[in-house]
């Protein structure tokens, strides 16, 4: 199903609340996307500047997982939803935790990229950086557009490549771990390279666990902690 339409309800009211909060969700989600390209770039060409730039966004991001929280309470207490609004409410919750919690991993590359200004590059990882921050890029992403288009087929796709990025995490920290071994001067600063790896790979976690919150917004299916395989063959069942 690669669009889903909520039931229009007799009040007004209702409507533009839940339009509301997934405007200020989408919103969020564009902060929070912006946060990981700068702090990448911020990373890659030791740019001081960007990297308090993403620092500084951090409060926006957090104010408004605050605003949202808040709508998302006030429709429940209110209006009390049910089916698919009630749906849309709890997936606007937990993807709204996921996108605050890419902000802070976005927040430890930059005062990663703020160390490695300082102290001088390191002399390894950043080609590992440059791919796997373009695959998380594009798994943020995708997981967006899955949401604004209610889009299960996408965020199953969204899954599958979190399996990808976790692969190439692991190999990367194999050769990382094996040059410090051999040139213990460069520990320092090869250690920045892999917190910010780290952080890039919770990034990715972040953006499945959105995914996951499509799939249960237009199936109606916890697919937590099932497999690649499992989650597709639920977003295929007929309705």
């Amino acid at each position: 199903m690669d669009r889903m339409h909520f039931g229009q309800h007799s009040s007004s009211q209702f409507n533009e609340a839940l339009e509301s909060i997934r405007n200020h969700l989408m919103e969020m989600g564009g902060l929070v996307e912006k946060q990981v390209v700068d702090a990448l770039e911020a990373l890659l060409h030791a740019d001081s500047a960007l990297a308090e730039k993403v620092l500084t966004t951090e409060d926006r991001v957090d104010d408004l997982e605050i605003q949202i929280d808040e709508e998302c309470a006030r429709v429940l207490a209110l209006r009390q939803p049910a089916a698919s609004d009630l749906r849309l409410i709890i997936a606007v919750s937990k993807a709204v935790s996921d996108l605050e919690r890419i902000g802070d991993e976005s927040a430890k590359i930059a005062a990663m990229a703020l160390q490695l200004a300082e102290d001088g590059e390191s002399p390894r990882g950043y080609v590992e950086v440059r791919h796997i921050g373009n695959h998380v890029r594009n798994m943020l992403r995708d997981a967006l557009d899955a949401f604004a288009r209610f889009d299960a087929d996408k965020a199953v796709e969204v899954a599958a490549e979190d399996s990808e990025v976790d692969l190439e995490y692991r190999s990367a920290m194999r050769a990382l771990v094996t040059f410090m071994m051999e040139d213990p001067r460069a520990i320092s600063r090869v250690l920045n390279i892999i917190w910010s790896l780290r952080a890039l790979e919770r990034i990715g976690d972040h953006a499945r666990n959105i995914g996951e919150q499509v799939i249960f917004l237009v199936k109606g299916t916890d697919v937590r902690h099932i497999s690649i395989d499992e989650m597709d063959k639920e977003v295929r069942k007929k309705d």
